[in-house]
């Protein structure tokens, strides 16, 4: 049996005594958080993936969405104040963040952003996130991943 890991993400909701499950996985090749989520059975409305994106004003923001889902960046834009709003390159994600593509989570990332999560969340009794490694998730209450990052829920996704 595989040693637990221990994230950077994890530390921070074991100091805050935030009650979640960890779920390893093997992967090889990270594709997307669909083909994670079918690989492993878990329904798309309780998968969440974290996007990064920049604004005009250079301020850069989280998204917290289902990961069969995709940003709206007009809607993203109005309800952060900016004229537009693009994602961050894949390139820049592990400087900015600490975490890579894959492996991203809103917890825990070197600066806290303003954060905003997808509404859809809030049905849900659990949701599950990255655990700041490929290979790692975290299983929580959305209320839960919203008080440790300091988010708020929001409808920015397309329809």
């Amino acid at each position: 049996m595989a040693k637990e890991v221990k994230t950077n993400a994890m530390r921070i909701l074991d100091k805050k005594k935030v009650a979640y499950k960890v779920n390893q996985y093997e992967c090889e090749d990270f594709i997307d958080g669909i083909h994670i989520a079918d690989q492993l059975g878990q329904s798309y409305e309780q998968s969440f993936k974290t996007l990064v994106a920049i604004g005009k004003s250079k301020e850069h923001y989280v998204f917290v969405l289902p990961v069969d889902k995709e940003i709206d960046f007009k809607k993203a834009a109005r309800l952060v104040g900016e004229k537009s709003i693009e994602l961050v390159h894949v390139k820049e994600i592990q400087a900015l963040t600490g975490y890579i593509r894959g492996g991203c989570t809103a917890i825990g990332m070197k600066k806290q952003f303003k954060t905003y999560i997808d509404s859809s969340a809030e049905a849900q009794k659990e949701i599950i996130v990255s655990g700041g490694k490929i290979g790692v998730q975290l299983l929580l209450s959305p209320e839960d991943l919203k008080r440790v990052v300091n988010g708020q829920y929001a409808d920015f996704i397309s329809e």
